[in-house]
């Protein structure tokens, strides 16, 4: 595996010749998810384990396996594989809450943290109650009206994907309320979409190609078309903060790339 790995990654930086420069991130053997925020990093692997990157080194956070993690302003939090229970990491643990369970949670938008259910149902957690969520008692989930399979929020708004690969988006999200979230629907197709902090958008389609939303602002928080982000292997996940992409291939491997 080390061997293909390496031979892998040398055809990356041979091909390479976009605008991100790629490069072999702190390895992590089997990497299936990673996600960026306030300058952390977390990755999770093909087995459900959480790893903390700490320098060049990947730390295994816990023993309990989860289907997603998130990190951001709302802190970590992630989903289970055992019954798609939703976890908030506080004072070196995971604790499990009560309350609606997830499929995928994100934790990158304002303070908020969204979700969407098994059923597809996406939900949004207010800041003040994700903020002071201690680790009792049952957290309460506001309905976003929309059937969604992967949601992600950042500093214009959220977006997301529905089982059919289409793509949304809602500025009207609120953080404090989880209210007035209209939704328009984006031109293209994907199977997750991931924001940075700073409003930045990212999608994966579903034979693994990579774009980024060009022309995001404060005056067109949907941006105006989608750019190609060449990479020389298919993409399963990304996530992307302060600079930094970073890239999970379908292979496992995983990629920092700046620009």
């Amino acid at each position: 595996m080390r061997a293909v790995a390496a031979f892998l990654l040398v055809l990356c930086y041979l091909a390479v010749t976009h605008a991100w420069r790629c490069s072999e991130g702190p390895r992590l053997y089997n990497a299936r998810q990673i996600d960026a925020g306030q300058g952390k990093v977390i990755a999770r692997d093909t087995s459900g384990y959480v790893y903390f990157l700490i320098g060049s080194s990947w730390h295994r956070m816990t023993t309990i396996r989860f289907n997603h993690a998130s990190i951001g302003p709302a802190g970590l939090w992630a989903t289970s594989t055992s019954g798609n229970r939703v976890y908030k990491y506080i004072a070196g643990n995971f604790a499990v809450s009560s309350g609606l369970s997830m499929r995928q949670v994100d934790a990158g938008g304002n303070g908020q943290v969204v979700g969407v259910t098994s059923s597809s149902a996406a939900y949004c957690l207010r800041s003040d109650l994700a903020s002071s969520y201690k680790g009792s008692g049952s957290l309460s989930w506001s309905n976003l009206s929309r059937v969604l399979k992967y949601i992600s929020c950042g500093k214009y708004g959220c977006w997301g994907t529905d089982t059919s690969h289409r793509i949304y988006f809602s500025q009207t999200l609120s953080p404090t309320t989880c209210g007035n979230s209209r939704w328009s629907q984006i031109s293209g197709s994907a199977v997750m979409v991931e924001v940075g902090t700073d409003g930045s958008v990212f999608v994966v389609n579903s034979s693994g190609q990579l774009y980024q939303r060009s022309g995001i602002s404060s005056r067109s928080p949907q941006g105006t078309s989608w750019t190609t982000v060449s990479m020389c292997m298919p993409v399963r996940h990304v996530s992307y903060d302060l600079g930094n992409l970073w890239v999970v291939t379908t292979s496992g491997l995983l990629m920092k790339c700046t620009h």
